[in-house]
Parts: C-alpha cells; sequence; structure tokens
C-alpha cells in the first residue's frame, strides 16, 4: 500500500528533531560523552520519590479528576502566588498535563484557527513550531539576535505582527540559548501586546534555574497581562522529574475550559502516582526553603561558570547564559556551521553536542551545551574540544 496517500500532509511535512540525530548515533559509539540531552543528572529527590510508592501502596491507581489532583492544584497556585505573586485559582485555572509539552499542545490548539498566525522567537524549543502547525496555524519565526543575549526586542515584534497574527509565544528562560527576559525587557515589549490583543504562551519551565542576582519574572506579572498569558510550567527541569511527565498550565478560566475540554478527551488525567510526586515536590519545598531544587540550582551554576569561561578562553564565543542549563557559543571562528561542527566533532573526538540550526536557521552558526552533567564530564568534554580545534587549525 502506499502510505505516502494516507498520511496527513501537515504531519509528513514536519521534519524529524533534529536534536535526535546525533544522540542515536553518540548512544552506539563507545566512549562517546554527550552534551546535549536537556535533562537534568540528578536523580528526583528521595521523598519525592517516596511519595509516588506511598500513593501505589495506599492503592490510589484511579484517575483523577481531568484537571489534576484538587490538592496538588492549590499547591501550583500557592507556588505560583509566592514565585510571581499571582493569585491561580485552583478549581478554574490550574490544569495538570503530561509534562509542559501537552501544555503547549493543547493551548495552541485552544486558540488557533486555520491560517492565524504564531510568533515564535528563535533559537527556542524544537516542538513550537511543529505544534503549531498541527494545530491548524501558521508559525512566523522571528530570528533573535546573539547580540541581543537573544532577547527579543520591542522592534523585532513589531516588524513580526499582521492582521493574521493570534498568539506570541514566549520561551524564556531560552532553551538553547539560556538567555532571558528581565523585566524591563518584558515592559518594553508588554505595550505592543496589549496593544495587538495577543495570547501569549509563556514556557517557562526553567524559571526556577536563573543565576545571578534578579529573580524570574513573568511576563502575567506586568499590568494588564494577566488575562492574555497562558502560563506554561512543569516539574521536570527544576525537581529532576523529567520521566515524571508532571506539566501545568495557569491562564483565565475562559482558555484553561477549551484547553481541559481537549485534554478530556485526548488525555483524560496525567499518571496518578507523578502528580502525587509533584504534590510532594511542592509540599516538601514550601517546609524546607526549596533546599534540593537550590542545591541542584547552585551545583549548575558552578558548572556554567565553568563552561562559558574555558569556551571563551579555548576560542569559541559564548555570551553568559542566565537561566536553563544550557550554553550557545558561536563556532563561526572555525568556518564551519554549527551542523558541521557538531558532526565532525562526533567523529573526530567522539563529544555530542547539538547543532543550533535545530532550534531554528538564526542558530546556523552555534551549537548548544547542555551544563547538566557533572564538572568531570564537562572538563573532558571541553579537553576534547579543545584538541578539536587546534587540529582543524593545524
Amino acid at each position: 500500500m502506499d502510505y505516502s496517500k494516507v498520511i496527513g500532509k501537515a504531519a509528513a511535512a514536519i521534519p524529524p528533531s533534529g536534536i535526535r540525530k546525533f544522540f542515536d548515533i553518540a548512544a552506539e559509539m563507545k566512549d562517546c560523552i554527550s552534551l546535549g540531552v536537556g535533562e537534568p543528572d540528578f536523580i528526583t529527590p528521595e521523598s519525592f520519590r517516596a511519595a509516588a510508592l506511598a500513593s501505589i501502596n495506599a492503592g490510589k491507581t484511579q484517575y483523577t479528576s481531568n484537571s489534576g489532583l484538587a490538592e496538588l492544584r492549590a499547591a501550583i497556585s500557592e507556588y505560583q502566588e509566592r514565585a510571581i505573586g499571582i493569585k491561580y485559582n485552583p478549581s478554574d485555572e490550574i490544569l495538570i498535563t503530561v509534562g509542559a509539552s501537552e501544555a503547549i499542545d493543547l493551548a495552541l490548539r485552544a486558540i488557533i484557527n486555520p491560517g492565524d498566525e504564531v510568533l515564535v522567537p528563535a533559537p527556542s524549543y524544537v516542538s513550537y513550531t511543529p505544534c503549531v502547525t498541527l494545530a491548524g496555524g501558521i508559525p512566523v519565526v522571528i530570528d533573535t539576535k546573539a547580540e541581543n543575549e537573544f532577547k527579543l526586542t520591542p522592534e523585532e515584534l513589531k516588524a513580526a505582527i499582521t492582521d493574521k497574527t493570534k498568539a506570541l509565544i514566549l520561551p524564556y528562560p531560552n532553551n538553547p540559548t539560556g538567555g532571558i527576559m528581565e523585566r524591563k525587557y518584558l515592559e518594553a515589549i508588554a505595550p505592543i501586546i496589549k496593544e495587538r490583543g495577543l495570547i501569549v504562551l509563556s514556557d517557562e519551565i526553567y524559571s526556577e534555574l536563573t543565576y545571578g542576582n534578579e529573580r524570574h519574572v513573568s511576563i502575567a506579572e506586568l499590568d494588564g497581562m494577566r488575562e492574555l498569558t497562558i502560563l506554561l510550567n512543569g516539574f521536570s527541569k527544576a525537581f529532576a522529574m523529567t520521566g515524571w511527565r508532571v506539566g501545568y498550565a495557569c491562564a483565565p478560566k475562559e482558555l484553561l475550559a477549551v484547553m481541559r475540554k481537549i485534554h478530556q478527551y485526548c488525555i483524560m488525567c496525567a499518571p496518578t502516582a507523578s502528580q502525587y510526586t509533584a504534590l510532594a515536590a511542592l509540599t516538601e519545598s514550601f517546609k524546607n526553603n526549596f533546599a534540593e531544587v537550590k542545591e541542584m540550582c547552585a551545583k549548575y551554576d558552578e558548572r556554567r561558570r565553568y563552561l562559558v569561561d574555558r569556551l571563551n578562553a579555548i576560542g569559541l564565543s559564548c555570551f553568559e547564559p542566565k537561566g536553563a542549563f544550557y550554553a550557545f557559543p558561536s563556532v563561526a571562528s572555525t568556518g564551519l556551521t554549527g551542523e558541521q561542527f557538531a558532526e565532525k566533532l562526533l567523529f573526530a573526538k567522539k563529544v555530542a553536542v547539538v547543532p543550533g540550526s535545530a532550534f531554528g536557521a538564526s542558530g546556523k552558526n552555534f551549537v548548544r551545551i547542555s551544563y547538566a552533567y557533572s564538572v568531570e564530564k564537562i572538563k573532558t568534554a571541553l579537553d576534547r574540544i579543545e584538541e578539536f580545534l587546534k587540529e582543524l587549525k593545524a
């Protein structure tokens, strides 16, 4: 049978993830060091894991509410009020999802009509543009610039808006660049958003992983922005819970009701044991002032400073990332594109990094390096990269 005749055109046209190519090769390569996967190297803290076991042993293995455990939604409401000063109603403004990835998909499908344009700053997470396409929308990529530390500027935003623009995805702290949008930069774009009545999908999955003196600021905090913002977050990154697949969305009840309806038909609810683990992550963190999260963040910061200093020292220009756990050095000085650099490095030195082009055309001359690995592993990888650079010049 010719399956090309039955496969949907939108799905067929979507390219496979540019991240996986190199790691499929690396997985089969002996002694290869991979610095590409966006996953904490920490195990989920023991007290969080214990809650999952306790829920299973207590027989709590049925479906939860479509919206998620009421206790978890209440804890998320408290968490967001502490973090960004916004009170979301647990009963109708918070939805528990299967990771933040499902929350992104639900938000887009809830608001997009065929032909609506969604602005996507790039470089950014690989799923945004495919999800826009699958929802029937048109992704409009805004190429941000290294000289601005990949922040979205008012000029770039204005230039991208048309009469068809429905929404803006705001991916900060950013994967892959590590860039953030401090309050003054958010305040610069907020009037444009409000004037045009755009919906903002604010992906804040790395909100706990910021470095320096300034805390993470959500655009929902700014005057008039709460009603225009769908806040997306989860437990994967900051709480080292990637495999548990628990995310959530916070939004005005009118928007959340539509997201919940789609969620009811497609998913039913997030895994019950995982929700109890997420509940423990928050309740334990409230008690100990987020000790486990702060400890992991401090270790990321140590690795971040070492990695960025070393990259610049060996000749790969890299601005200081202030969020997430990625560095995004330029490889333009080598005369190679990010794709070429990553491929040659992998086979020459058995070090896997991600080409920046996987995150958008503006990342063509960059590579993403994750520092969610031990300092020892990062040091060994950088020794190999330094050797590689010397051999390129020879």
